[in-house]
């Protein structure tokens, strides 16, 4: 696992989780596998706060995040997503996580 990591969590309008995970996986998830490596997961929510969807995204740095992420953004076909999209997104957190090396954990993966 990479040591800088991108946690995003989209609270999406009630019972349209279906409608936004179709959206996502048709016009955003191509761009995005162009540009950032693939997820190293993808999630919704099921107990807790609902109707929210949790993608985190692994970067070698901030500056390998932010250079992957301003050519994503420049990707002639990223505004399709953000326009389809945009009706569906209620509230978006993103957080940068750090590796924490633990000795009991370190060259485990999961």
């Amino acid at each position: 696992m990479k040591p800088v990591v991108d946690l995003r969590t989209y609270t999406i309008a009630l019972r349209r989780i279906p409608e936004f995970l179709e959206i996502f996986d048709r016009l955003a998830m191509p761009v995005q596998l162009r540009h950032l490596n693939p997820p190293i997961g993808f999630y919704v929510s099921d107990l807790g706060p609902l109707n929210q969807v949790v993608h985190l995204w692994e970067y070698d740095s901030l500056a390998d995040m932010e250079r992957r992420c301003e050519a994503r953004n420049a990707d002639p076909d990223w505004p399709a997503y953000l326009k389809a999209s945009g009706s569906l997104i209620v509230a978006q957190e993103n957080r940068i996580v750090r590796r924490a090396l633990l000795p009991s954990v370190t060259g485990r993966e999961g």
